[in-house]
């Protein structure tokens, strides 16, 4: 019996920790996000800014907690994958500009 409530525990503290770490990716993401709906160039929004940000930064996010959580508890295989998994959305963000600066915010020399 003591067994099945410690992996419950494990379990239940595991969930919490993926959705606090999707909290704390979309609390990272916000910012840059906002400026990207809001309107960057004469109002213009980039949909794409949210419809990419936002999956890359819930899973990125959830995906750094639970590597963190596995190396809290000392099972190195399982947090290499994720943080592989990590590294692979974060190529992904890159590659798409979803982690990259804005570019309404980059500066776009004299004929501005």
């Amino acid at each position: 019996m003591e067994t099945r409530r410690r992996e419950a525990l494990t379990g239940t503290a595991g969930c919490a920790t993926a959705v606090l770490g999707a909290l704390v990716g979309i609390a990272v993401w916000l910012p840059y996000g906002r400026r990207g709906l809001s309107g960057a160039f004469e109002g213009q929004t980039a949909p794409m800014v949210f419809l990419l940000g936002v999956p890359v930064m819930l899973l990125g996010g959830a995906t750094a907690a639970l590597a963190l959580f596995a190396l809290v508890r000392g099972r190195w295989r399982p947090a290499l994958g994720l943080l592989a998994a990590l590294t692979a959305l974060a190529a992904f963000g890159y590659g798409f500009d979803v982690l990259g600066a804005p570019r309404a915010l980059e500066d776009c020399g004299s004929p501005c």
